[in-house]
C-alpha cells in the first residue's frame, strides 16, 4: 500500500485523479493490517510530512499519520517511541519536526512510553533553542510546550532553557516590511515571551537568572549588531514586585562597568518603540532612578542627551505614545542641571504639536495636555531663552497652563539630586566658545542673580577697561578678584568659567547659600564694597606716606573720586518746602542707582509722561521764597495743572528720544520756560522701538513719578525748624549730577499685607534705547553748555537734558523675589561713529537709529551666550509675562547734548594691557583647557568605538526630520494613525 501511495503522490496525474486515489488508500489504511505494513506506511507518511517539497505532499503525509494514530495506535506508539529512529534523522534536517512531534504527541499521551518521549523532547527542545531557530520555529516550540508542558525542561535545564530562549529572542529580526508579515512576527514574539511567562509563574526561581542573561545581552559591547527590540516583550512579564530588588542589585554591582550600564540603559530606552510591551516605561524609569540614587550622573547625562530626541519622536505613534511620554517626562524633569536636553527638542516640538492637533483623537488630546505641562515646567526651570522659546510658546499657546505649585511639585519630585553642586563637574557640557565670542558664567547653585550682574558690569566697557587697567598691589582685594574675573571673561578659551572665587569674596553675609537672591540687592552691596575698599586703601596709603614729601600729592589723590563714584556715582538734591512758612531745606546726597517705584493705577496716564497735576499734589507757589534763586526755572515750582489749551502737550521731566536725522534733534529745553523738553508722547516719539502695549508704562513714566513732588501729610508730616512743629510739606528730588553709567532698578517686588508675602508687579514697562534725563545745573554751567554748542538751552536755564544710551537689561523670570531666574541682555555701548568717519570729535555722530541697529545685542544666560536684538529686549514680556525688566544700565552719551561733568572720562583705544601674573594665569588655564579637550576627545572616541553600531530601526526619526508631516511620513494625521509606517516604528 505504501508503494501505491508513493506512486500516486509522485505521479503526474491531474489533482482530482490523485485526490481520488489517495482517498482510497486512506480508507484502506483504516482496516486492520500487520505491523510491517503499518511501519511502511508510517515511514512514507513521515517522509512526506517532514521532507515533502510541496504543501500537497506534506498535507497527505499529515493526513495518513493521523489515520494511523487513530486506527493503529499500538503500531503508531511503537514507531513514535524514542527507541525508534522514526523522526530523529529526518527531523534534524526538516523545519517541520516540531509540527510532527506535536501531531504525534496527541496519540501517545496515555501510553506507557509517554514519559520516555517527554524526557527526550525536553532535551530536544533545549538543543533546538541552542541552535538559535527563527522566530517562526521558536513560536512552534512555544506552541508545543504550551500545549504539552510536560515537555518543558526541568531543574537546571529549565533555567538554561529560559536563558537560551531569551538569547533567541535577542536575535529575532523581521525581514519583511509588509504589514501582514510584521503582524505575524509580533504574534510569534508574543507566543515565545508568553512561554517564558508560563514557566516563571510555576518556577519563580528561574526569573532572576533569566533577567541576568537578559542584562548580559543588552549590556554587551562586543556584538556587531544590537539585540532585537523584541527583548522588550520579555520584561513585560517580570513581576513588578521584583523591580526594586533587581534595580538595586544592578546599580550596586561593581562588576558592571559604566560603558556596559550605559549600553544597557540605552537599549532599554530603545524599547519604547516596541508596540506590545507593557510596563516597559516603568522598568526604564526605575533603572534611571536607580542610577541617580548611586550618583551615576555621567551615565544619565550621556544616555539622556543621546536618546531623548528618539524617545520624543515616538509620540507620533499612538500605539507606543503612552509609554514614550512617560519616559520623556522623567528624562526631562530629572535633567534639571542643564537646559541642554530640553533644547534638543525645541526644533521638533511645533511640528509634533501640529501633528497631534491634526490627529484629533483622545490619545492625541491627552498627550498634548501632558506635553504642554511638561514644556511649561521647562520654561519655568530654564527661563531666559525668549528667542528660542517663542516658536514653541506660539505652538502651545492654546493649551492649558499649569499653575506654579503644580510646576514646582513636578520639578521637585523628579530631580536627580537636591544638591546641585553634585552635578557641577558635569556642567557645562559645551564643546567650544559661543559663536558670539563671549564667555558664559557657570551657575553655582541659584547664582544667576550674580552672573547677570557680572555680565552687565563686564559689558559696561568704560568700567571694564578701568578694572582691567588696575596695577598690581592696589590694596583692593575684591577689585583684584573682579579684575581677574573680567580678564578671564575677556581672554579665556573656555566656553564658560566658574565665578566661585569672586562669589565667596563678594557674598553678602545675610544671603542664604543656595537660595535665590535679589540681583539689585547684590549689585548695591557689591558697588558699596568696592567703593569702601578703595576709600580704605587710599586712607591707609595716606597714613603710610603722611610724613613723606609726597603727602601733598597723596592728599590730592585721596580726595579724588573712587572708580565706583566715577562710573556709577551721581548726586541728587532733596528739597522739602514747608507749606505754612514756605521755608525750604535742602540736602544733597550721592547715589549709585535710582530705585523707581510704580505709580498707583489712578496716577497712570496712558501713553503720556506728564507729571501729576498740581491739584493732586497740593497748592502751587504763590510767591517765591527768599532763596528763590536756587529754584529758578525749577519744574517743581512752575509746574501747573494742564489747561484745555496745553492738555495735548503736557509738560514732561523725562523723555524718550525719537528717530530724527542728525541735526534735527528735538530740543528738550525749548517750548517752555521750565528748562525741560517739549512735550511728546514717548511711545509715539520712540516709534515702534518701544514695542509696548497700549496700557503699558514706560521708563520715563517711572522716572517722572520718582522726580514728581511728594505730599507729606498726616503721620508723614515734616518737622519744620522754622515753625518748630510738624507741618504739611512737599518734598521733591532733583538730579544735580548725572552718573556716567545710570543704573535704574524697577521696584517690582512689594509686600502684600493680606497674604503676608512679597509679590511681584508684572506690568510691562517699555524701555527706550535712548533716554533724556533732566540734570539741575548752575547758571554758569548752563552758559558753558550753550557756549560750546552742547545744547540749545537759553542762558539761565536751570535744567539740562543729558542723553543716555541703553547698555544692559537684567530680566527677572518668575513671580517672586525668592524664586525664579535672572538673565540679561547687553551690548557694547561705546561712542558710535558711522563707518568711514574719523574719530576726531568733529565727525557727525551716528543717528540714534544707526546706534540701535548697528550695535549687536547679546543674551547672557549663565553658561549660554547668544546673539539677540533690541526687538527681543522690547518684546520679552509680551511673549513671557513673568519675564520682566528689573535692572537697567544706561551709559551717558558723550558729545552733543552730553553732560560736562563726565567729559573727562577716558576714551579707550584697544584692550588694556594686563599685569604679568594675570597674563600667565590665563595662558596656563587656556593650555589646561586644551589638554582637557584633547583628553575628553580621546576618551569619547574610545567610548564610541566600544559601543555597538546603532540599529537600523532608528532611521525613522532621521527620516521624519526631512519629511513634512503632511507628506504621509510617520505622522498619524497623514497615515491613519501611523500604520502606514509601522515597520519603521518597530524595526
Amino acid at each position: 500500500m505504501d508503494k501505491i501511495l508513493e506512486a500516486v503522490v509522485m505521479s503526474s496525474y491531474p489533482n482530482n485523479v490523485k485526490q481520488g486515489l489517495v482517498r482510497r488508500v486512506i480508507e484502506a489504511s483504516k482496516q486492520p493490517m500487520d505491523s510491517e505494513q503499518c511501519w511502511s506506511m508510517l515511514e512514507l507518511s513521515t517522509k512526506l510530512y517532514l521532507m515533502g517539497d510541496t504543501k500537497y505532499k506534506r498535507e497527505i503525509g499529515k493526513e495518513v499519520l493521523e489515520v494511523y494514530g487513530h486506527y493503529h495506535p499500538e503500531e503508531f506508539e511503537e514507531f513514535f517511541n524514542v527507541r525508534q529512529e522514526g523522526y530523529g534523522p529526518l527531523g534534524k534536517r526538516s523545519h517541520y519536526v516540531l509540527d510532527y512531534i506535536q501531531l504525534g504527541l496527541q496519540f501517545v499521551l496515555e501510553s506507557p512510553s509517554a514519559n520516555s518521549i517527554f524526557n527526550l523532547l525536553r532535551i530536544e527542545v533545549l538543543r533546538k533553542v541552542c541552535e538559535r531557530p527563527s522566530p517562526k520555529q521558536c513560536a512552534k516550540i512555544s506552541k508545543l510546550l504550551t500545549q504539552h508542558p510536560q515537555c518543558i525542561p526541568t531543574g537546571k535545564h529549565q533555567v538554561l532553557f529560559c536563558q537560551q530562549l531569551i538569547r533567541c529572542i535577542g536575535q529575532f529580526q523581521c525581514v519583511s516590511e509588509g504589514e501582514e508579515d510584521i503582524m505575524e512576527f509580533l504574534e510569534q514574539v508574543n507566543k515565545v515571551s508568553g512561554l517564558l511567562q508560563r514557566i516563571w509563574r510555576t518556577q519563580t526561581s528561574a526569573i532572576l537568572p533569566s533577567l541576568k542573561e537578559l542584562f548580559t545581552i543588552i549590556s554587551s559591547t562586543e556584538e556587531q549588531e544590537a539585540p532585537s527590540n523584541a527583548l522588550a516583550s520579555v520584561v513585560q512579564f517580570v513581576p513588578l514586585e521584583l523591580m526594586d530588588g533587581v534595580i538595586r542589585n544592578l546599580t550596586n554591582d561593581d562588576s558592571i562597568t559604566d560603558v556596559q550600564m550605559m549600553t544597557a540603559i540605552g537599549r532599554m530606552i530603545d524599547w519604547v518603540s516596541w508596540p506590545l510591551g507593557k510596563n516597559i516605561d516603568k522598568w526604564i524609569i526605575a533603572l534611571l532612578k536607580g542610577l541617580a540614587a548611586v550618583k551615576k550622573f555621567s551615565i544619565l547625562i550621556e544616555v539622556t542627551l543621546s536618546k531623548i530626541e528618539k524617545v520624543f519622536s515616538k509620540l507620533l505613534y499612538p500605539i507606543v505614545r503612552e509609554g514614550a511620554l512617560s519616559v520623556l517626562q522623567y528624562m526631562l524633569l530629572s535633567f534639571q542641571h542643564s537646559h541642554e536636553a530640553f533644547h534638543l527638542l525645541l526644533p521638533h516640538i511645533p511640528r509634533l504639536v501640529a501633528s497631534l492637533k491634526k490627529e484629533d483623537s483622545n490619545s492625541a488630546t491627552s498627550s498634548l495636555e501632558q506635553l504642554a505641562e511638561l514644556i511649561h515646567c521647562m520654561f519655568f526651570r530654564f527661563s531666559g531663552f525668549p528667542d528660542l522659546y517663542e516658536p514653541v510658546l506660539e505652538a502651545v499657546k492654546a493649551l492649558p497652563i499649569p499653575n506654579e505649585d503644580r510646576i514646582k511639585h513636578l520639578l521637585g519630585q523628579n530631580a536627580w539630586t537636591s544638591q546641585k553642586n553634585e552635578l557641577a563637574c558635569f556642567y557645562p557640557r559645551l564643546a567650544s566658545k559661543s559663536e558670539t565670542g563671549k564667555i558664559g558664567l557657570i551657575n553655582l547653585g541659584n547664582t544667576c542673580y550674580m552672573n547677570s550682574i557680572i555680565q552687565s558690569l563686564f559689558m559696561a566697557s568704560d568700567f571694564r577697561h578701568s578694572v582691567l587697567s588696575l596695577t598690581e598691589g592696589n590694596s583692593q582685594p575684591l577689585m583684584t578678584k573682579l579684575q581677574w574675573l573680567f580678564a578671564f571673561l575677556e581672554h579665556s578659551q573656555r566656553p564658560a568659567i566658574s565665578p566661585e572665587s569672586f562669589l565667596s569674596a563678594s557674598w553678602p553675609p545675610w544671603f542664604t547659600p543656595g537660595a535665590q537672591q535679589d540681583c539689585s540687592e547684590y549689585l548695591k552691596y557689591l558697588l558699596d564694597r568696592l567703593h569702601e575698599e578703595e576709600k580704605t586703601g587710599k586712607r591707609i596709603y595716606q597714613k603710610l606716606k603722611e610724613s613723606s614729601l609726597m603727602s601733598q600729592a597723596v592728599e590730592h589723590h585721596y580726595i579724588n573720586k573712587t572708580l565706583i563714584e566715577k562710573m556709577f556715582g551721581g548726586k541728587m538734591m532733596t528739597k522739602i518746602r514747608c507749606l505754612k512758612c514756605l521755608n525750604v531745606s535742602s540736602r544733597e546726597e550721592a547715589f549709585t542707582d535710582l530705585s523707581l517705584a510704580f505709580p498707583p493705577p489712578d496716577r497712570h496716564v496712558r501713553g503720556s509722561t506728564s507729571v501729576i497735576p498740581v491739584e493732586e499734589i497740593g497748592p502751587q507757589f504763590i510767591e517765591p521764597p527768599e532763596n528763590a534763586s536756587q529754584f529758578t526755572e525749577s519744574p517743581w515750582i512752575l509746574r501747573k495743572a494742564p489747561t484745555a489749551r496745553d492738555s495735548a502737550a503736557p509738560p514732561v521731566l523725562v523723555e524718550t528720544l525719537g528717530f530724527q536725522e542728525p541735526g534735527e534733534m528735538a530740543n528738550p529745553l525749548s517750548g517752555n520756560a521750565t528748562g525741560v523738553g517739549a512735550a511728546k508722547d514717548p511711545l509715539s516719539a520712540f516709534g515702534e522701538q518701544a514695542c509696548a502695549a497700549k496700557d503699558s508704562r514706560s521708563v520715563p513714566d517711572l522716572i517722572n513719578y520718582f522726580l514728581s513732588p511728594e505730599r507729606l501729610t498726616a503721620e508723614n508730616k515734616y518737622h519744620c525748624e522754622k515753625c518748630a512743629s510738624l507741618q504739611d510739606a512737599e518734598k521733591v528730588a532733583e538730579l544735580t549730577e548725572g552718573p556716567h553709567y545710570l543704573i535704574l532698578t524697577l521696584l517690582r517686588f512689594s509686600f502684600d499685607p493680606r497674604t503676608m508675602k512679597r509679590k511681584k508687579i508684572l506690568d510691562n514697562v517699555s524701555i527706550p534705547v535712548v533716554l533724556k534725563l533732566p540734570i539741575l545745573v548752575s547758571p554758569e554751567e548752563t552758559e558753558e553748555v550753550c557756549r560750546r554748542g552742547k545744547d540749545r538751552a537759553a542762558p539761565g536755564s536751570g535744567f539740562m537734558s543729558v542723553m543716555y544710551d541703553l547698555c544692559s537689561v537684567v530680566v527677572h523670570s518668575g513671580i517672586s523675589s525668592e524664586s525664579g531666574h535672572y538673565y540679561c541682555y547687553s551690548r557694547e555701548c561705546t561712542e558710535t561713529v558711522p563707518h568711514g568717519q574719523p574719530r576726531d570729535g568733529a565727525a557727525k555722530p551716528a543717528s540714534d537709529k544707526q546706534l540701535d541697529f548697528e550695535i549687536q545685542w547679546y543674551l547672557f544666560n549663565d553658561t549660554r551666550v547668544s546673539f539677540s536684538s533690541f526687538e527681543s529686549v522690547s518684546n520679552v514680556t509680551s511673549f513671557f509675562p513673568k519675564d520682566t525688566a528689573y535692572v537697567l544700565f544706561y551709559r551717558q552719551r558723550p558729545g552733543r547734548q552730553g553732560c560736562l561733568l563726565h567729559e573727562g572720562c577716558a576714551r579707550w583705544r584697544g584692550d588694556p594691557s594686563l599685569h604679568k601674573d594675570l597674563m600667565e594665569a590665563i595662558s596656563k588655564d587656556n593650555i589646561l583647557y586644551l589638554q582637557e579637550q584633547e583628553k575628553e576627545a580621546r576618551n569619547r572616541a574610545a567610548y564610541i568605538s566600544a559601543l555597538p553600531k546603532s540599529p537600523l530601526w532608528w532611521r525613522d526619526f532621521d527620516r521624519d526630520k526631512d519629511d513634512d508631516s503632511s507628506s504621509g511620513g510617520c505622522s498619524p494625521a497623514a497615515g491613519g494613525g501611523g500604520s502606514g509606517s509601522f515597520h519603521g516604528l518597530v524595526f
